[in-house]
């Protein structure tokens, strides 16, 4: 078969698209804690997920109302990174903000 045949061209992009598949998601998850305040949530929410100012507070009130709150859902090294930002800047603040993720 050659290039040019249509079947062997069919078949070639259909190998392709299997190859393709979308990578898994992942929600990123912030923890309610008694000890990081409602303003540093907020600024996670704005630098790390790049939330605007309304998105981040609503968050951090389900946050804090819920115990929980997602910030987004990512393929899973983005979350991981975002995972780990999220902790190196708490840590760095003095705060004990814990952040995880789970498969969508």
């Amino acid at each position: 078969m050659s290039e040019h045949d249509p079947e062997f061209r069919e078949e070639f992009e259909e190998g392709i698209q299997e190859d393709l598949d979308e990578p898994p998601l992942f929600k990123v998850l912030l923890h309610n804690d008694d000890y990081t305040t409602m303003e540093f949530v907020v600024e996670i929410l704005e630098k790390v997920f790049h939330k605007t100012p309304s998105e981040a507070t609503q968050i951090m009130l389900h946050v804090h109302r819920n115990g929980v709150g997602l910030c987004g859902v990512y393929p899973g090294e983005v979350a991981e990174t975002k995972v780990e930002m999220v902790h190196h800047l708490a840590r760095k603040n003095g705060f004990p903000l814990k952040c995880s993720m789970e498969k969508a």
